[in-house]
């Protein structure tokens, strides 16, 4: 018997819908989020640093922002691990204010460079050729990085298949009935690693294509009636009506 589908399910809800074929409703989701918004080929980055940057930066704060610091270290010269290594807290910090917490960012920044300096002779190549699951655990071990930023610069610099979870996921797949809000991270990504092939486009796509819905339409108060998904939602109908 299906217990209580949606936000109000408790975290043991994650994967109920397994004996309803979960793995074909996430593909169908996948499609019908990709016939709406189209490939967003994410992530925008002209390199991998500048891709685990923009994951650092991002925390907390709207794309657009973390394009405006971006552009900002680049222009200084120090979009590398030498450059941000040799730059000041302060420096750093008066480049990265248009993402928000610039102080705290700055920080992540020099200890993502520290350690790549100190465990990979200062090479990102490097870090990538180490596998799951030492990637990840050398990454969380940076002050800053949490799963979701360790995941995101595995799955979009590294290339290796990992789900990211973010709020918009958490948000959505509630919403849709396969999870809870109160789901931890690991389960919830657990959830998408049992029923999703590990490949690495699908996944970079699907998380891409979670983000500009969880933008658009699944917002904390969303746009049901426009909602691509809504014939898959418990949610969207009881909000709409028949």
């Amino acid at each position: 018997m299906r217990g209580r589908v949606g936000e109000e399910a408790g975290a043991d809800r994650v994967g109920a819908n397994r004996g309803t074929d979960a793995g074909g409703r996430l593909l169908e989701a996948y499609r019908l989020l990709l016939d709406a918004f189209g490939p967003q080929g994410w992530w925008p980055a002209e390199g991998d640093f500048e891709m685990a940057v923009g994951a650092i930066l991002t925390q907390s704060t709207a794309w657009v922002n973390v394009e405006k610091a971006i552009a900002n270290l680049k222009e200084a010269g120090l979009m590398s691990p030498e450059g941000i290594e040799g730059a000041s807290l302060d420096q750093l910090a008066r480049l990265v204010v248009p993402s928000g917490y610039f102080n705290a960012k700055a920080r992540k920044l020099k200890s993502l460079s520290r350690f790549l300096f100190e465990q990979h002779g200062g090479s990102l190549a490097s870090l990538f050729h180490v596998k799951r699951p030492g990637i990840r655990e050398q990454l969380l071990s940076v002050w800053g990085i949490g799963p979701e930023t360790a995941d995101s610069i595995i799955l979009y610099g590294a290339h290796q298949p990992v789900f990211v979870v973010d709020a918009y996921t958490r948000r959505t797949f509630s919403r849709l009935g396969f999870s809870s809000l109160m789901a931890s991270y690991d389960q919830l990504q657990r959830f998408f690693a049992d029923h999703l092939e590990p490949d690495v486009p699908l996944l970079k796509e699907y998380h891409a294509l979670i983000v500009v819905h969880g933008k658009s339409i699944c917002r904390p108060t969303p746009l049901c009636p426009r909602c691509p998904l809504l014939d898959l939602c418990p949610y969207g109908p009881a909000r709409t009506g028949p």
